[in-house]
C-alpha cells in the first residue's frame, strides 16, 4: 500500500541528531517490528533505513543488531514464551511475568549503552536526559505490559511508547550539538511537512488496531468463550498412551488446536479491518497474504521442525538424562542457565527455537537442585536474547540489508563481545533471583497448580550424590 514509506519518513523527521535517530529507530521501532514480525525483520528494516539517512552501513548493522536484544524474548506476538510454556507445561502468564522482571533492567540500560558506542561517553552525556526517557518508558511499559497482559504486548506497546516519549520530549528539549558520523556520506533528505498527520496515522493505523484486538483477545473471558466454541482436539494416534511413567502408567498425548482463542486470529481479524481502510482490494491483500506465506515457508518448517524434535527428546526421557549431567553444577547451575539459551539461539537464530529445544531441561536441572524452575525456564529466553546478535542468521540478514555481503565476520567480531558482557549481567541477575531475591519469583496460582498436576506426569531419574544433592528427584514429564 506505500503505507510504510509514511512511517519511516515519521521516525527520520523527529530529530536529525544521528544519537537519538539511533535510539527512535534501531531501539524503539526495532522493538516495535520484533512485536509485529519478528524473525529476522527488524534489523533488517531498522538497519536498512538508518544507512538510508545517512549511517555508516557497518555502524548502523552493528547498532541495530546490539539493540535487538531487549525485544526478542516477546518477540512476533509473543512465541518465544508461548512455546516455552507448551514445551515445558509452565503457565504462560507466569513466565510473561518473570521474563518481565528480568529484562526491563536490561532495557533501561541498553539505549545508553548503544550511545554510548557510538559517540563516547562526552557525547553520550550531552543526549543523557533523551536516553532516560527512552530508556525508562520502555522499560516500564515491558514490564507492565508482561506482568499485568501477558506476552503478545510488551514490544509493541513498549516500542509505540517510547517512540512517543521520545518525540514529546523532543518538542521541548534539543540537544546543544547535532551530532554525526565523521565523514559519513550524504544523508537522504527529510522534507518537513512531506506527510500530514491525518496520513501519518492512517500509515500507523494497522498496528494501532492490531494492539486494541490483542488486548481483548487477552482477556480471560472471552478466551474462555473461544475456546468453548472454536477448540479442537484429538488424541495422537501411534502415541496416545503408547509411553508409560515409572509407575507403569500410560501417558496421555492430546493435541490440542485452540484457533479461535490464538494470537494469530487476532492478528487475521487485524488485517482484515487494515486492508480496506489501506485503500487495498481484497484481491491485493489474498496476493500480499500468499506472498507471505511463502516468505515464511522455510521458518514455519524449521519452527515445527525443531518442535517436534523438542517433544521427541522430552518424552524419550533425554531432556532429563541431560538435566542429570548440568545438576552437577549444583548450586551454580542457575548462573549458567542463560548460557544454553544464548547457545540455542546463536545455533538456531530463534529464540523461539532455543526455547523449544532447552525448556524442558532447564525446568528438570532446577528441579533436581531445589531451585524454582520458573526462574531458569525463564533465564533460557532472557539469555537468548543476547545471543541474537551473534547468531550466523542474524548477521547474515544484516550484512545482506546494508550491502555488506562478505564481512559478516568482521561484524561477527564486533558484535561477540558486547554478546557476552550482556550475557554476563544476566547471567548474575539469575543466580541472584534463584537464591538472594526470591521475591522477585512470580508464584504459579493454585488452580494452576492443580492443573499442573493432571497434565503432567512423574519420571524418575537416578542423580549421584553431588554438591549433596539428593540421590533421588521427581521431574515432571509434561503430556502434550
Amino acid at each position: 500500500s506505500g503505507q510504510f514509506e509514511i512511517i519511516k519518513y515519521s521516525m527520520a523527521a523527529i530529530t536529525p541528531d544521528r544519537r537519538l535517530q539511533a535510539l527512535l529507530i534501531a531501539f524503539s521501532f526495532g522493538a516495535f517490528l520484533e512485536g509485529t514480525a519478528g524473525f529476522g525483520a527488524p534489523v533488517a528494516i531498522s538497519a536498512a533505513m538508518l544507512v538510508g539517512l545517512g549511517f555508516d552501513a557497518f555502524y548502523a548493522a552493528g547498532i541495530c543488531l546490539i539493540a535487538n536484544t531487549a525485544p526478542v524474548a516477546f518477540g512476533a506476538i509473543g512465541i518465544p514464551i508461548t512455546v516455552i510454556s507448551n514445551v515445558t507445561g509452565m503457565p504462560e502468564m507466569v513466565l510473561s511475568q518473570m521474563v518481565g522482571r528480568t529484562l526491563p533492567v536490561l532495557s533501561l540500560l541498553l539505549p545508553f549503552y548503544l550511545i554510548l558506542l557510538m559517540s563516547g561517553f562526552r557525547k553520550t552525556m550531552e543526549v543523557f536526559p533523551a536516553i532516560l526517557v527512552s530508556g525508562f518508558s520502555f522499560a516500564f511499559l515491558q514490564w507492565l505490559c508482561s506482568n499485568y497482559l501477558g506476552p503478545h504486548l510488551p514490544d509493541i506497546l513498549s516500542g509505540i511508547g517510547s517512540i512517543v516519549s521520545l518525540t514529546l520530549f523532543l518538542k521541548y528539549w534539543k540537544p546543544k550539538n547535532i551530532w554525526r558520523f565523521k565523514n559519513e556520506s550524504k544523508a537522504d533528505t527529510v522534507t518537513p511537512g512531506k506527510y500530514s498527520v491525518t496520513q501519518i496515522i492512517k500509515a500507523w493505523s494497522p498496528f494501532l488496531i492490531l494492539t486494541v484486538f490483542i488486548i481483548i483477545w487477552g482477556l480471560q473471558p472471552l478466551k474462555s468463550k473461544l475456546d468453548d466454541f472454536g477448540m479442537i482436539q484429538f488424541s495422537i494416534p501411534g502415541l496416545h498412551n503408547m509411553i508409560t511413567d515409572q509407575n507403569g502408567q500410560p501417558l496421555a498425548h492430546i493435541f490440542k488446536l485452540n484457533f479461535l482463542s490464538a494470537a494469530g486470529t487476532a492478528i487475521l481479524f487485524s488485517a482484515t479491518i487494515a486492508i480496506p481502510l489501506l485503500g487495498l482490494t481484497w484481491k491485493e491483500g489474498l496476493k500480499t497474504l500468499i506472498n507471505t506465506v511463502k516468505q515464511l515457508k522455510y521458518p514455519i518448517l524449521t519452527v515445527a521442525a525443531i518442535l517436534g524434535f523438542a517433544y521427541i527428546i522430552n518424552d524419550s526421557g533425554m531432556s532429563i538424562t541431560i538435566a542429570h549431567a548440568l545438576s552437577k553444577t549444583g548450586i551454580f547451575y542457575p548462573f549458567f542457565a542463560p548460557l544454553l539459551g544464548w547457545l540455542g539461539v546463536f545455533i538456531t537464530g530463534s529464540d523461539t527455537s532455543s526455547n523449544a529445544l532447552f525448556g524442558k531441561l532447564q525446568y528438570a536441572t532446577a528441579t533436581s537442585i531445589g531451585v524454582d524452575p520458573v526462574v531458569t525456564v525463564a533465564a533460557n529466553s532472557t539469555g537468548g536474547v543476547v545471543g541474537k546478535m551473534i547468531s550466523p542468521q542474524s548477521i547474515a540478514i544484516a550484512t545482506a540489508s546494508v550491502g555488506l555481503i562478505g564481512q559478516e565476520s568482521k561484524l561477527f567480531r564486533f558484535t561477540v563481545k558486547h554478546s557476552l558482557i550482556m550475557l554476563a549481567f544476566i547471567c548474575c541477575m539469575t543466580l541472584a533471583q534463584a537464591y538472594w531475591i526470591k521475591w522477585i519469583v512470580p508464584e504459579i496460582p493454585a488452580t494452576e497448580q492443580s492443573n499442573e498436576k493432571n497434565k503432567v506426569s512423574s519420571v524418575q531419574c537416578i542423580l549421584y550424590d553431588h554438591w549433596k544433592l539428593a540421590p533421588n528427584f521427581t521431574a515432571n514429564q509434561k503430556s502434550t
